[in-house]
């Protein structure tokens, strides 16, 4: 009784939060920094005309190399760089909050950098860092992936609070690991960059996307690199967000362009409440 009575405090504290709208970004990013940037900026700012608050960039959004090896010759010390400073002035500018996608950052290793995805809030300051924890790698017929070649792995969850609620921050390939959406512990929203290949996308984005959504009853900004790029490697795309029921409230199959839609609080501890199933839990992780 105690548990349900807590539960409806929680829900009828959430009814007293507007609505607000979020966005992801879909790009299809090549080997020009500059460039990308470019499109990045027209891109958040379309979404900001549409009454987005919470932006989502996508992985690797300033830079697909020709080779592997490319993005680290653009590698950034943390706090400083054309990258950051882009991330910083523009949501200054645009008083939003951006989750950059994915930068390269310097790593422990001299040859290898942290896949880092970036959050910055409405004074343009970055107040969380999350570092790509699951590296991609694919062996199947002529494509062959091996992030580890090149990126140090993160080891940290990371989960900030925001005015949109807790916001918990994967990159890609960490959606096929359920237990690290499990270790964020009952956050609102997923943000979810990422570059998934067309092959693996096709049959696994969508679901797994869903999937993460209705385990964690939590809405998710999926923002995906989407198209063909100048290195010869397809993209997915499909950028969508997901609400905390699994239903997919806007999408974008291919190209440039982003998806909004509304985040409603109200009806995220309404589903909370009547089906409590985060508080049913009885095997737990040990990842923390």
């Amino acid at each position: 009784m105690q548990n349900s009575n807590a539960t409806q405090r929680y829900a009828k504290a959430q009814d007293q939060v507007k609505t607000f709208k979020v966005a992801a970004v879909q790009m299809a990013s090549g080997p020009n920094v500059s460039a990308n940037l470019g499109e990045a900026r027209r891109l958040i700012e379309k979404a900001v005309d549409q009454g987005a608050r919470l932006v989502v960039l996508p992985e690797y959004f300033p830079i697909m190399g020709l080779k592997d090896t490319d993005k680290l010759a653009v590698r950034e010390q943390p706090g400083s760089g054309m990258i950051q400073t882009f991330l910083s002035k523009i949501a200054r500018e645009l008083k939003i909050w951006l989750v950059g996608g994915s930068i390269p950052l310097v790593a422990d290793e001299p040859d290898k950098m942290r896949n880092a995805c970036l959050v910055y809030d409405d004074n343009g300051e970055q107040v969380a860092r999350y570092d790509k924890i699951h590296l991609f790698n694919l062996e199947l017929g002529n494509e062959h992936y091996d992030e580890g070649r090149t990126i140090e792995p993160g080891k940290q969850v990371v989960v900030v609070d925001s005015p949109f609620g807790r916001l918990g921050l994967a990159v890609c390939y960490d959606l096929r690991f359920p237990e690290l959406f499990r270790a964020m512990h009952n956050v609102n929203i997923i943000v979810l960059p990422s570059a998934f290949t067309e092959t693996t996308g096709k049959m696994h984005w969508e679901v797994l996307v869903r999937a993460r959504a209705i385990e964690n009853l939590a809405y998710i900004v999926a923002a995906g690199q989407g198209g063909y790029h100048i290195n010869g490697r397809e993209t997915h795309g499909n950028s969508m967000i997901v609400d905390p029921w699994g239903k997919v409230l806007d999408r974008l199959p291919r190209g440039s362009g982003v998806v909004v839609a509304e985040i409603n609080p109200s009806y995220l501890a309404s589903l909370r409440a009547s089906l409590p199933a985060l508080s049913h839990r009885t095997i737990t992780s040990s990842l923390r």
